[in-house]
């Protein structure tokens, strides 16, 4: 008996202390569960103002002289000197001797048929003296004016029939016209420049040989330069013409503006672009150079009604996130009007005064609560 006493006794203990813990649980009320508190995210926006928003195209292209010319000798003759060496690299001024061929051949030639005029009026001079007298002071003038260093003056017109075959049987107008011929082509013995600009290479040196067909060398015009950029298709349609370029290179500095002169009408299959033309004023600038790689933001027409939106704003390709006036985030639809580099122009979905969200968001959904990034750095203070 005492020993089964012994065995339950530890047993007895065990459910008394369980039944004293139940009961004493009984008194014990269960603490309140804490609700989360809501997530604020603080965000950058912007209010919105509806303005007209002009639109811009970015392009890039080489400038390049609208002007070059290639020289070509014409007659036979001695290369000779001008007013400057004839090398690559050389720049010169409108009007300057560039290169010459001996004139010496071609001066007596003009001068022989200059002696055959003098003798021709010589001879006709008389007959115009005694049948038309108030004439002949006319052709006196004119046979006075010949000089053999002076270009032959321009052939008075013959009063009537009479004077014109007097002329003619004295082969005064045969050896006029001669005389033009030569002194046509002694003027091409001669390369004066027709431009301000560069000499690009030099084919022949002086004292060279040069016949007709011989390159002589290469000239561009440094007062027409123009830049060739090629432009989206799509993007045609936005330019404004009637606003100046501004013109910029990585490569030099400075800022030119540019008028753009044509348009091309042709679409390059591989790319889908069109070429336009930029006229650059460069205003005295000797700065810039044939070939420097130039960047071009082309006026557009302008959108109104607009507000510029940065691209990383813009969700899916047209929508955007709102603060609406709870502080609860709203994604809402835009129509974007034209895409730009860096941002997009909206003219339609906004309202004057909305609170746009201008950075990018992540983890967050409509109906978030949110506060603006100034507000929260004011409450923070």
């Amino acid at each position: 008996m005492r020993r089964r006493i012994i065995y339950l006794l530890p047993v007895l203990i065990v459910i008394a202390g369980f039944v004293a813990m139940r009961f004493l649980s009984s008194f014990k009320t269960a603490p309140e569960k804490k609700k989360p508190e809501p997530v604020v995210k603080i965000v950058e926006t912007r209010s919105v103002e509806l303005d007209d928003v002009p639109a811009e195209i970015v392009a890039y292209g080489r400038l390049a002289s609208s002007q070059p010319v290639i020289l070509y000798c014409e007659v036979d003759g001695t290369l000779q000197r001008g007013d400057l060496d004839f090398r690559p690299g050389q720049s010169f001024q409108k009007g300057n001797l560039l290169l010459k061929i001996d004139t010496r051949q071609i001066t007596l030639d003009i001068n022989t048929a200059k002696s055959d005029l003098l003798t021709a009026l010589a001879s006709v001079l008389p007959e115009i003296k005694i049948d038309f007298p108030e004439k002949f002071p006319v052709w006196q003038d004119y046979f006075n004016s010949c000089r053999f260093d002076q270009k032959i003056p321009e052939l008075p017109a013959a009063a009537n029939q009479k004077i014109k075959l007097y002329l003619s049987r004295f082969n005064v107008y045969k050896i006029y016209f001669t005389i033009r011929d030569l002194e046509i082509l002694y003027e091409k013995h001669l390369f004066y420049a027709p431009f301000k600009g560069s000499i690009i290479s030099a084919d022949l040196r002086v004292g060279s040989n040069a016949r007709p067909g011989t390159r002589l060398g290469e000239i561009i015009n440094l007062e027409n330069l123009e830049a060739e950029m090629p432009v989206p298709a799509d993007d045609i349609r936005w330019i404004d013409r009637s606003k100046p370029v501004t013109l910029t290179s990585s490569e030099i500095e400075g800022t030119w503006t540019g008028t753009i002169r044509r348009i091309g009408k042709t679409i390059d299959t591989r790319t889908q672009t069109v070429q336009i033309y930029i006229e650059v004023d460069q205003s005295g600038d000797e700065n810039l150079y044939d070939g420097v790689f130039l960047k071009a933001t082309i006026p557009g027409l302008t959108i109104p009604n607009a507000c510029v939106v940065p691209r990383e704003a813009l969700y899916e390709q047209q929508f955007v996130y709102l603060l609406e006036e709870d502080d609860k985030l709203s994604y809402r639809p835009v129509q974007v009007a034209r895409r730009q580099p860096d941002y997009v122009i909206v003219n339609g979905g906004l309202n004057e005064g909305d609170l746009l969200v201008v950075e990018m968001l992540q983890g967050v959904t409509p109906g978030m609560f949110a506060r603006q990034k100034q507000q929260a750095s004011e409450g923070e203070n």
